[in-house]
């Protein structure tokens, strides 16, 4: 297995609590990776490892071989680039300003806008199905809207890596299917993507490579069909389950057993 984006013993925090201490985790080249796991697991706290937006305090995050925090903000930018959980867009931005931002990381004194950025930012609406709001206001929009307009962001970044927290919220059910469909895509084309999910049944049909955490620590990874098992998602969510495989992508298909609320009462 060739990887360029490791995790290596990091441990993760806000404030004196680390939420992940002693982590390892080696993201497999071209996968599409996605981090599972009950609320507060770590499974956001390593994402922001992975892209520079938390320090570990011991560990290092690795890209290409080198220490991620050791390369300048552009140079990083140009390498990895992420989707966050939340995104406030500047007041009064287009749709078509706001996804051009993706192209930051590609400019500098000598080299500004240009047909390729152009391109980039034309193909990313494209993608996102938002080429028909390229001119209205992101204030404008509705959640479902204003999230692929971030993913779009994203994308105009082309990057060889892409992080995604969460991508599928506020998404109505056609329009996470049509996301996660085209992180496959992307996907299949060579992007590494690492994706945090709440939807189990999203992660087991989409993931190449499932990762499993529970209270800061990775439980199991591997194949979805390997490691996808009621005895696994009871240990990881507290869910007695069936799990049986999906009829039409042959994934496994977790089906919660009814009766838990009488349970835990």
């Amino acid at each position: 297995m060739n990887t360029s984006l490791l995790a290596r013993d990091i441990t993760l925090g806000y404030g004196s609590d680390p939420i992940i201490s002693g982590l390892s985790l080696e993201v497999p080249d071209n996968s599409f990776t996605i981090i599972i796991g009950p609320n507060a697991c770590g499974k956001s706290t390593l994402l922001r490892g992975f892209a520079r937006l938390l320090k570990p305090t011991t560990g290092a995050v690795l890209l290409d071989g080198a220490e991620l925090r050791s390369l300048k903000p552009k140079e990083a930018a140009r390498k990895l680039g992420l989707l966050p959980q939340s995104s406030i867009a500047p007041d009064g931005i287009t749709v078509a300003d706001l996804v051009g931002r993706g192209r930051f990381p590609h400019q500098n004194a000598m080299r500004t806008w240009s047909r390729e950025d152009e391109r980039a930012v034309a193909e990313a609406l494209d993608a996102t199905g938002t080429t028909e709001l390229s001119r209205r206001l992101v204030d404008e929009l509705s959640g479902g809207q204003r999230q692929r307009v971030w993913v779009a962001m994203a994308l105009a970044q082309q990057t060889g890596h892409l992080l995604l927290d969460e991508p599928t919220t506020f998404l109505d059910i056609a329009h996470q299917i049509d996301l996660m469909e085209l992180f496959a895509e992307l996907h299949q084309g060579g992007t590494t993507l690492v994706a945090v999910l709440h939807d189990l049944n999203h992660a087991a049909r989409y993931a190449t490579h499932l990762v499993a955490m529970r209270d800061g620590a990775i439980v199991a990874q591997g194949d979805p069909r390997e490691i996808i098992t009621a005895e696994l998602v009871e240990a990881v969510y507290d869910l007695p389950c069936s799990v049986i495989t999906d009829p039409i992508s042959g994934t496994p298909l977790v089906l919660p057993l009814g009766g838990r609320r009488a349970a835990v009462g």
